[in-house]
């Protein structure tokens, strides 16, 4: 195997030419270990595994945790000889990037994937299916300009009619997504997944846990690669088991990326890919009366009315007013926080400035005749 076969491209080598240093070398990201990483190189005898550290530069060059390396990331290695660390001197700028806001009240991006070129929601046509959820799914997707692909899996605890009403939903708000009805258990349909995975492919699976990601990674892998909990019977549900994300090479072709399960799907997009995953709903606001509609209370709202006469679902209309005022507040925190630390910035800056020139007046004190300049 080569580089190639992780997703180099042309795009990626001149990214590498612009920082090269003698004795560095490109290499991919496969596992975040916490302190270190997994990173694959490429060598005389194919790829080979290195266990590397991140460089002091990259980490304080880094104005967020989201700009820190990540499992996807195409890095610059330095690579140690005998007993010295293997060092990740920079990252190469990613061509797309899966991520949400992180949990809580943060303001801060969270990396679940970067550089891949497929999105897999996995999902089913029970207790897991939530719209309003998959739009957010949707949203995220688009923001990262990879490909959305949905499957409803565990079709073997459903009726098709259930399966397929479920599959027609998630069409319906996303006619660009890839829907497919699939079974891990019994292997039911689990070969599309096979036609998005070509060579240099990277495919991310997500989901909440227990929706059979890791199972579905297992059919296509042809082995026990990730550990499957038992189903719980009143849920249909499996424990979760993936517990770190991780990327593997498919023999077949492709590189998959395994997530652990995720229960919050906060917003980290802006008002113009909102609208793109809206589109029923921006074609409704370019008929409102006035331009500046809110879409609550204001006379000759479109939205308000398509929602009146049934053309438009109220959990629809709802959710769209919901994510835009996410993001607004998300918009309001960032600044606020940006503000908040340019003043520490400046405080600080002040406080070096003040303590620089005590030093000198006291070094003028005992050293009059020093040259201090």
């Amino acid at each position: 195997m080569t580089l190639d076969d992780l997703g180099w491209n042309d795009e990626h080598a001149r990214a590498f030419e612009r920082v090269r240093k003698p004795g560095w070398v490109p290499g991919r990201l496969i596992r975040d270990n916490k302190i270190t990483y997994g990173a694959l190189v490429e060598e005389e005898d194919g790829l080979a595994e290195y266990e590397v550290i991140m460089s002091g530069k990259v980490y304080h060059d880094a104005e967020t945790d989201a700009e820190l390396p990540a499992v996807g990331d195409w890095v610059a290695l330095e690579i140690g000889e005998a007993d010295l660390d293997h060092v990740i001197r920079a990252r190469l700028p990613r061509q797309t990037c899966f991520s949400r806001k992180a949990p809580g009240k943060s303001t801060e991006e969270q990396v679940i994937a970067a550089n891949v070129d497929t999105v897999c929601v996995v999902t089913d046509a029970g207790p897991d299916l939530n719209p309003r959820r998959m739009e957010r799914f949707f949203t995220l997707i688009g923001k990262s300009r990879a490909q959305a692909v949905v499957l409803v899996n565990k079709s073997d605890l459903f009726t098709a009619e259930e399966n397929e009403a479920a599959a027609q939903l998630i069409r319906e708000l996303s006619p660009d997504a890839h829907v497919f009805v699939t079974s891990a258990k019994d292997g039911a349909n689990v070969e599309v997944i096979e036609s998005f995975l070509e060579k240099g492919h990277s495919i991310t699976f997500v989901g909440s846990s227990g929706v059979g990601k890791s199972s579905l990674i297992n059919a296509l892998m042809g082995e026990e690669w990730q550990e499957v909990g038992d189903v719980n019977e009143v849920t249909s549900k499996g424990r979760h088991t993936t517990t770190a994300r991780e990327l593997i090479i498919l023999d077949q072709g492709g590189i998959l990326i395994d997530n652990p399960g995720i229960r919050e799907v906060h917003m980290w997009t802006d008002e113009e890919t909102l609208r793109e995953q809206f589109a029923d709903i921006t074609a409704l606001a370019e008929q409102c009366r006035f331009r500046d509609c809110k879409h609550r209370t204001d006379a000759g709202c479109a939205i308000r009315a398509a929602v009146e006469d049934g053309t438009l679902s109220v959990e629809r209309y709802e959710s769209f007013l919901k994510l835009e005022e996410e993001i607004e507040e998300l918009k309001r925190r960032m600044k606020k926080r940006k503000m908040t630390l340019e003043r520490k910035s400046k405080r600080d800056h002040k406080i070096k400035a003040r303590n620089l020139a005590d030093r000198v007046d006291y070094e003028r004190e005992i050293r009059p005749d020093a040259d201090l300049y």
